[in-house]
């Protein structure tokens, strides 16, 4: 089930790159980005209403909050930064360079998280990689 989330994850990333490039024509990408994250912030919190999940706030433990909230911060930076670089670059270009953070998230994973970096994925990173800057030069 875990790929047909990501899949919609990949389709939705997809549709919100061409929607934010057609929306943010004359718009501040700063008050874009702010415009979207109310939307994303009322989605939701509507989905947790919906689902019944919001007594579970409770039990999330400090250490959950300060990284679901730095979690929060890195997410911030990362749409006011994707937000003004789709303002003035073309979205075929921005993307792609947006998208290597699927390398970098590999390599995080590997130091931080220890998980493991196998043959496969450093060919994959550098195929991604390649890929990338073929696409953008």
């Amino acid at each position: 089930m875990w790929f047909v989330y990501a899949l919609g994850s990949a389709v939705f990333a997809a549709l919100t790159s061409i929607l934010a490039k057609i929306g943010i024509e004359g718009v501040n990408s700063t008050l874009a980005t702010a415009i979207r994250t109310a939307v994303v912030l009322l989605m939701s919190w509507g989905m947790v209403f919906l689902t019944g999940t919001q007594a579970g706030i409770a039990e999330i433990s400090r250490r959950s909050w300060l990284f679901l909230v730095l979690s929060g911060l890195a997410t911030g930076a990362s749409w006011l930064c994707y937000y003004h670089a789709l303002q003035v670059g073309a979205a075929s270009k921005v993307v792609p360079i947006d998208k290597l953070s699927v390398v970098i998230t590999l390599a995080l994973a590997f130091v931080v998280l220890h998980e493991p970096f196998t043959a496969k994925s450093l060919i994959g990173c550098a195929l991604i990689t390649a890929g990338t800057l073929f696409m953008v030069l």
